[in-house]
C-alpha cells in the first residue's frame, strides 16, 4: 500500500487514539460482566470466558493476517490482501520509523514523513490505527456469545470465533471501514478501500453494520442451529447477578466513547460532537426502555435500564457523526422503545436468543443505520442530509442496502459455519453437562462456593441456579 506524504504524526491525535483503543478494549470485559450477570450462576464463568477468549483468538489472527485482510489493498472487490501486512510486516519495528528530510521550500526546520505508514490521510501512525481497529474486531466476536449462553461447548465456541472472524468479520470490516486514500497533489486514488463505504456511500461512522448488525445476524443463525436451552421458555432463567449487569453496562457506556468519538481518528470537533450525540441518544434510549416496561409490566427494572443503555449505544453508533442533538434523541428514543418490544419476539417466534443479541444489537443496529437516511443533517460533521432535512430518499436507500447486505452475508455464512462445526466436532453440550452447568463441565470451576450450604438446601440452590 502506498500512502501520501503528510505531516508527521500529530501527537495529540495519537494520544487520543491510544486512549480510545484502550477504552474500546475495556468494553469487552464490560460485556463479559454484562452477559455474565444475565445468566444463571452455574454458567457465569463460561459466559465471561467466551468474551475474554475472543480477545486472545482475534488478537492473534489480527496480528498474523486479520488487519491485512481488512485494510490491505483491495482484492476482488471483497477483501484486503491478506499477504500485504502479514505479521504486520512493515508496520512495527525499524521499518515503521519515519525517514524525514528537510523541505527546502518551507525551510530547513520543516520536515515531512517519507513513506511512513499512516492511517489513510490522517495524522496518526498506522500502528495506532491497527490497535484501534483490533478492539472492534474483538468485541464484535464477543457480542455473538450472548445468543448462545448456557449450552454451547467452549471448544466449539473457540473454533467458531476463529473461523467467523476470518470469513465474516474481516471481509465486512474491509467493506465498511477501509477508506480510499488519495494522493494530495494529484488526487489519484492510491489505495482502494471497501465498496460499502466508498462506492455505495453508506454512512456507518463506528460500526452499526460491521459490528452490530453483523454480530446480531450471526447470533440469530448460531442460536437457530444450536437449538433451545433445556426447559426454555417454560422454566424461569432469571439473571443471577444484576449488579454485574449494571457494572457491565456502565463499563460499556464508558468504553463506547472511545468506540464512537475515537472513530473520528483525531482529537477534533467531530470527536466532540459524536461524544455528545452518543451521550444524548443513550439517555433517551434508557428512558424509552423503562417507559415500555412501566406501561407494559407495571415496573421499571434495573435490567431494563441496563438494556436500554446498550440499545441506545448500539443505535447511535452508525449515526453519531451525521445527526444533531434532536436527531440523536430521536434515534435513542426509537431504539429504546423498539428494542424493548423486540426482545419479546423470540418467545413468539420460538428462537432461544439467550441474552437478546438479536433484539438489541440486530434491531438496534438496523434502526440506527436506517435513521441516518431520515434524520442526518448537513450541519453535522458528515454533511449529509436525510429525508426529514431535505435530502430525499437517496441516503435512505443506501443505508437500507448496506444493512441488508451485511445482514444477509453474516446470517448465511454463519449458518454454514455453525452447521459444519455441528456435524464435525459438535456444537452443543450434553443434557447432563447443561444441567450441571457450563462452568463445571467445561472449565472445572465454579464462580461461587456453596460448600457451606448443606443437604436439600444445596440441591435446591443448584436447581434454581
Amino acid at each position: 500500500m502506498a500512502y501520501p506524504l503528510v505531516d508527521l504524526p500529530n501527537t495529540g491525535d495519537t494520544a487520543w487514539m491510544l486512549a480510545s483503543s484502550a477504552l474500546v478494549l475495556l468494553m469487552t470485559p464490560g460485556l463479559a460482566f454484562f452477559y455474565g450477570g444475565m445468566v444463571r450462576s452455574k454458567n457465569v464463568l463460561n459466559m465471561i470466558m467466551m468474551s475474554i477468549s475472543a480477545m486472545g483468538i482475534v488478537g492473534v489472527l489480527w496480528a498474523i493476517f486479520g488487519f491485512s485482510a481488512a485494510f490491505g489493498d483491495n482484492k476482488f472487490g471483497l477483501i484486503g490482501n491478506p499477504k500485504q501486512f502479514f505479521g504486520l510486516k512493515g508496520l512495527i519495528g525499524a521499518d515503521s520509523h519515519p525517514a524525514v528530510a528537510a523541505d527546502p521550500s518551507k525551510g530547513v526546520d520543516a520536515v515531512k514523513a517519507i513513506g511512513i505508514p499512516l492511517a489513510g490521510n490522517t495524522a496518526i501512525p498506522m500502528t495506532v490505527f491497527v490497535a484501534f481497529q483490533l478492539m472492534f474486531a474483538i468485541i464484535t466476536v464477543a457480542l455473538i456469545s450472548g445468543a448462545v449462553a448456557d449450552r454451547l461447548k467452549f471448544g466449539a465456541w473457540a473454533l467458531f470465533a476463529a473461523v467467523w472472524a476470518t470469513v465474516v468479520y474481516f471481509p465486512v470490516a474491509h467493506w465498511v471501514f477501509d477508506a480510499n486514500a488519495t494522493d494530495p497533489d494529484t488526487g489519484d486514488v492510491i489505495h482502494e478501500g471497501g465498496w460499502i463505504l466508498n462506492k455505495l456511500h453508506v454512512i456507518d461512522f463506528a460500526g452499526g453494520t460491521a459490528v452490530h448488525i453483523n454480530a446480531g445476524a450471526a447470533g440469530l443463525a448460531l442460536c437457530l442451529v444450536l437449538g433451545k436451552r433445556k426447559g426454555w421458555p417454560k422454566t424461569p432463567m432469571r439473571p443471577h447477578n444484576l449488579p454485574f449487569v449494571m457494572l457491565g453496562a456502565g463499563l460499556l457506556w464508558f468504553g463506547w466513547f472511545g468506540f464512537n468519538a475515537g472513530s473520528a481518528l483525531s482529537s477534533n470537533g467531530t470527536a466532540g460532537s459524536t461524544f455528545l450525540t452518543t451521550t444524548f441518544a443513550t439517555c433517551a434510549a434508557m428512558l424509552g426502555w423503562l417507559l415500555v416496561e412501566k406501561l407494559r409490566d407495571g415496573h421499571a427494572t434495573s435490567l431494563g435500564a441496563a438494556s436500554g443503555v446498550v440499545a441506545g449505544l448500539v443505535a447511535i453508533t452508525p449515526s453519531c457523526s451525521s445527526v444533531n442533538v434532536l436527531g440523536a434523541l430521536a434515534i435513542g428514543a426509537v431504539a429504546g422503545v423498539s428494542c424493548a418490544l423486540a426482545v419479546g419476539l423470540k418467545f413468539k417466534l420460538g428462537f432461544d436468543d439467550s441474552l437478546d443479541v438479536v433484539g438489541v444489537h440486530l434491531v438496534g443496529g438496523i434502526i440506527g443505520t436506517l435513521m441516518v437516511g431520515l434524520v442526518a443533517t448537513k450541519e453535522a460533521p458528515a454533511h449529509v442530509a436525510g429525508l426529514f432535512y431535505g435530502g430525499g430518499f437517496d441516503q435512505l436507500w443506501r443505508q437500507a442496502v448496506g444493512a441488508g447486505v451485511v445482514l444477509a452475508f453474516s446470517f448465511v455464512v454463519t449458518l454454514i459455519i455453525a452447521l459444519a462445526i455441528k456435524y464435525t466436532i459438535g456444537l452443543r453440550a450434553t443434557e447432563e453437562e447443561e444441567f450441571v452447568g457450563m462452568d463445571e463441565s467445561d472449565h472445572a470451576e465454579t464462580a461461587y462456593d456453596f460448600a457451606a450450604v448443606g443437604g436439600a438446601a444445596r440441591t435446591a440452590a443448584v436447581k434454581e441456579a
